[in-house]
């Protein structure tokens, strides 16, 4: 007992144990290792390990409580700033938006009018529909897009301004500025208005244009729009006019070129025939063929009457003078027809620059054959005219009107959900696209 008294007294306690060295004995190194798991799994938050107490443990604590405490306070001022922003970029702003499109703006009636730019050319067709849905190739496509142009080009603008004064039409209602239009303002900001408040579509496969034009009053939406349809068609007329101008006028030069030609040309014929007192050189050159064919027989039958008279008489008997001077006179006659069939002229008027039959003949067929060379020349631009025209006609153009402007009895602008709507979203966009950059450069730092 004694003995086993004396060991229990000699066993060291628990404050002395912790004060050995680990390395002691075997059983110090398990309870080591233990405590080593004790501290780790206080360190990773676990409740359940104990606190094992341990050398400067007490002043680790307060600083991870305070930077704890830190992070939660950034935490909620981020969230403060973003929740600030959402307020002041998407809440605020949309709901006036809403409040804008619910009770101040406007009511806007619109008038619509469809017409396509026709031509004339092709085969005609049968139903009401062709008249209006055949495309005449691409001849007509041009001109649509030049209207198109003209309907929301300055000019336009101009003289609607003109007509209608647009900063009467489309003043202030209220206390809506956001759709009225300003005044004293310059004509390129009317143009931009004036686009805001008409719109062109235009189907390229039936060649129908259709308009549309907005304004604060239904009548004066349908005026506009009348106006635009008159002024468009008196554009498509100019313009069907100028290229039928373009397709005759080429035609038109030709045959004043013929005319002046064919003039000129029987100005001379006629200015020979005065002067040679002859219709034809050709038929007076055939006509003296025929009288010195006369002649010549007659003087033949003269010459053998006088061979037959000298046989049975004596050259002093009156009949064979008088045969002798016929014959001379037909000899003299013969020789002077033939002389005018050279120069005939030179022997009778003496005159030495007066042609003789050969050369009036090339003189009249020279001038015959200018007059000719016009006529035909004159006869084809005329037909040239003509085919010209058929086509300058083919090539018109018209404006073929099937939907008249109309009245609006409701009104359809603005569209107060779907703006309100898609200013919300815009916002929303924005202002998430705002927040995802932040983080996204908040991350990347």
């Amino acid at each position: 007992m004694a003995a086993s008294k004396d060991a229990a007294a000699n066993k060291p306690g628990p404050a002395q144990a912790a004060d050995k060295p680990a390395t002691t004995s075997p059983a110090g190194k398990g309870d080591a290792k233990s405590k080593g798991i004790a501290v780790l799994e206080g360190l990773l938050g676990k409740e359940s390990a104990p606190v094992i107490p341990l050398p400067g443990r007490n002043k680790i604590e307060p600083a991870k409580k305070a930077g704890k405490k830190s992070w939660l306070k950034g935490l909620r001022w981020r969230h403060a700033i973003i929740g600030a922003s959402f307020l002041g970029l998407v809440a605020v702003p949309a709901t006036l938006a809403s409040l804008y499109m619910a009770f101040i703006a406007a009511d806007q009636y619109h008038s619509t009018t469809s017409f396509a730019v026709r031509s004339i050319e092709g085969g005609v067709s049968t139903d009401i529909l062709g008249m209006f849905t055949q495309a005449s190739g691409g001849s007509t496509v041009s001109d649509s897009y030049i209207l198109m142009d003209y309907i929301l080009s300055e000019r336009m603008a101009a003289a609607a301004d003109r007509k209608f004064k647009l900063e009467d039409v489309y003043a202030t209602r209220g206390l809506d500025y956001f759709y009225g239009i300003g005044s004293g303002l310059p004509i390129e900001d009317k143009l931009a208005y004036w686009r805001d408040m008409v719109s062109v579509n235009f189907d390229h496969a039936s060649g129908i244009m259709q308009v549309n034009v907005k304004a604060f009053d239904p009548r004066q939406a349908r005026e506009i729009a009348q106006f635009i349809v008159d002024q468009s068609d008196n554009l498509v007329n100019s313009l069907s006019l100028s290229a039928r101008n373009d397709v005759l006028r080429a035609a038109q030069d030709e045959v004043l070129a013929g005319e002046a030609r064919l003039s000129k040309a029987r100005a001379g014929l006629r200015d020979y025939r005065d002067k040679s007192q002859e219709i034809s050189p050709e038929e007076g050159a055939k006509l003296a063929v025929q009288l010195i064919g006369g002649l010549e027989a007659e003087l033949t039958k003269l010459n053998a009457d006088l061979a037959a008279a000298k046989s049975q008489m004596s050259e002093d008997t009156p009949r064979i003078r008088v045969l002798k001077t016929r014959i001379e006179s037909l000899e003299q006659q013969l020789a002077v027809e033939r002389q005018r069939l050279g120069t005939g002229e030179k022997a009778a008027t003496d005159d030495p620059n007066a042609p003789d039959v050969a050369g009036r003949i090339a003189e009249f067929e020279e001038l015959e054959t200018e007059r000719e060379f016009a006529e035909r020349a004159y006869t084809a631009a005329l037909s040239s005219l003509e085919k010209a025209r058929i086509e300058a006609n083919n090539r018109q153009r018209y404006l073929a009107l099937f939907i008249e402007p109309t009245l609006s009895e409701m009104a359809q602008y603005p569209s107060r959900l779907l703006n309100a709507l898609l200013v919300t979203l815009g916002l929303l966009f924005a202002w998430g696209i705002g927040v995802m950059s932040y983080y996204n450069i908040r991350d990347r730092a």
